[in-house]
């Protein structure tokens, strides 16, 4: 397919991002740096409210950096957060993982930040101002408009609730789940069964911190129910989530700061951190919020002219923190698209078909890893847990991630206990369990982690993105797909493709 967005010089902008969170901040930033006309579109008016707060460090030393925020962000005053801290598996003890996860990335790059979204999305989207982006808060897109195939801008009603049009030779979805455009791509939302979960979630007035130099680790808890999640993000204010199967809908439903509430209760390793510590009554703090915690994927996530990032694309369990990196890596990735067309270097057929392939790899292998995490835990009594168990992964849903995953389950999605993906996640799960053994005998010189496949898999992009940043590119593209052929490499800002 050829592409004809250049007919149409008259274009009001290159570039047309719809939502300004971490994803379409960082895509608009990623193309305005290279001189490109951007205008971003926000349905809210920033700050807002936003869950999420624990990030990775391929967000903060990798991406950040490569947009001209990262001092910044560092500034701001987050919580410095080492690793995570978990009582999940067969030991009834916690035990611990570091981000140091290779000597070419040491503190403090070995490191993120537990934050409050309202500000940090705050900082990417003043940055992408302060590099030219034209940002319209209060300007919620109705829908795109397209000449013939191809999608050429959108409809949206401005802070006065005027009704506008905007054209543009690219627009990026990154609205969310709730997204009103991501269909005209095509494809459809495949959600999984395995992680189809209920989360429940509020905030404490302060809260017990872990050991240093520890204290600002997340801590994950699984307790017969479900999961918990403590997030320490300021000293006088801790995010508490408990995620559940959606059986327990209705009584949620009915009373959420009860069933909270309760399911903290459940789980003593959390509950002790919360002893006499009074729940928190600052705005927006104050709610107890649902959410129905499914992920998903898009089976396809561009079409000429636009392109799905974020949760507008994807969105996998949140037990590893992996929700931001997601989003920001994916927009970084189309942002490389855009401006290689832009600049006439690739193609943009080109260009995209590397933005999805490598955006499906980096779902795939955080996707590869929660299976096999979540196998870990050996409470054979609970419900919940009874049914997280590679056995009972639908012959469905392994065949839809085979598909996502470009044939990595060497072909063979039928019985996924016994062969194919069924039995790549099972040594995943018996990797992972004997190097959590072997954590607490472990130096600081020798990570056991590191010893598995799907661990150094799925932490190999975010290493590589912050070695870009530190380092400028690195060679022959390592964060491509694993054997692609004819793969794109990655321009020395991060800002582009260059051909193989």
């Amino acid at each position: 397919m050829t592409s004809d967005w250049d007919s149409d010089p008259d274009s009001d902008y290159d570039l047309i991002v719809v939502g300004g969170g971490p994803a379409g901040s960082t895509a608009a930033t990623a193309v305005a740096l290279r001189g490109h006309r951007v205008l971003l579109l926000e349905r809210e008016t920033f700050p807002r409210y936003q869950i999420g707060e624990s990030l990775l460090p391929a967000t903060v030393h990798g991406v950040c950096r490569l947009l001209g925020v990262a001092d910044e962000v560092a500034r701001a005053g987050f919580t410095l957060k080492r690793g995570g801290t978990l009582r999940w598996g067969r030991d009834p003890e916690p035990w611990q993982f570091s981000f140091a996860m290779t000597p070419r990335l040491p503190e403090p790059t070995a490191t993120a930040f537990q934050v409050e979204r309202s500000r940090f999305d705050e900082i990417l989207l003043r940055n992408a101002e302060r590099v030219g982006v034209e940002v319209r808060e209060g300007s919620p897109v109705r829908r795109v408009l397209a000449k013939g195939e191809r999608v050429r801008g959108v409809e949206y009603t401005d802070r006065d609730g005027n009704p506008r049009t905007a054209h543009a030779r690219f627009v990026l979805d990154a609205s969310g789940n709730t997204s009103r455009i991501h269909g005209r791509v095509g494809g459809a939302r495949v959600y999984s069964d395995f992680f189809r979960n209920l989360a429940v979630f509020g905030y404490y007035a302060g809260g017990r911190r872990l050991p240093a130099p520890n204290s600002g680790n997340i801590f994950c808890a699984a307790f017969d129910a479900g999961w918990l999640w403590y997030i320490p993000l300021r000293d006088d204010l801790t995010s508490v989530g408990a995620v559940i199967a959606p059986e327990h809908y209705p009584a949620v439903q009915n009373d959420p700061r009860t069933a909270w509430q309760d399911m903290i209760k459940a789980c003593p390793e959390v509950d002790r951190l919360l002893t006499d510590v009074p729940v928190a009554t600052e705005p927006p703090y104050d709610r107890v919020r649902v959410r129905k915690d499914y992920s998903y994927w898009k089976t396809t996530l561009w079409t000429p002219g636009l392109a799905l990032v974020g949760d507008a694309a994807c969105f996998v369990d949140p037990v590893l923190s992996s929700g931001v990196h997601l989003a920001t890596y994916g927009a970084l990735l189309a942002a490389r698209a855009v401006n290689s067309a832009l600049d006439g270097s690739v193609a943009e057929e080109r260009g995209f078909a590397e933005f999805e392939a490598r955006y499906r790899r980096e779902y795939g292998v955080f996707y590869d890893f929660l299976i096999a995490f979540y196998d870990m835990e050996r409470n054979e009594d609970s419900y919940f847990w009874s049914a997280k168990k590679i056995t009972r992964v639908e012959v469905d849903e392994a065949a839809a991630f085979a598909e996502l995953a470009g044939g990595a389950a060497s072909g063979d999605t039928g019985l996924p206990a016994t062969g194919g993906l069924g039995a790549r996640w099972s040594t995943a799960t018996a990797e992972l369990e004997d190097a959590v053994g072997r954590l607490a005998a472990a130096d600081d010189r020798a990570n056991p982690l590191l010893t598995t496949r799907v661990v150094t898999d799925t932490f190999r992009t975010g290493n590589d993105l912050q070695e870009q940043a530190l380092y400028g590119a690195p060679p022959d593209a390592p964060d491509a797909p694993s054997g692609e052929s004819g793969r794109l490499a990655v321009a020395a800002d991060g800002l582009s493709w260059l051909p193989a």
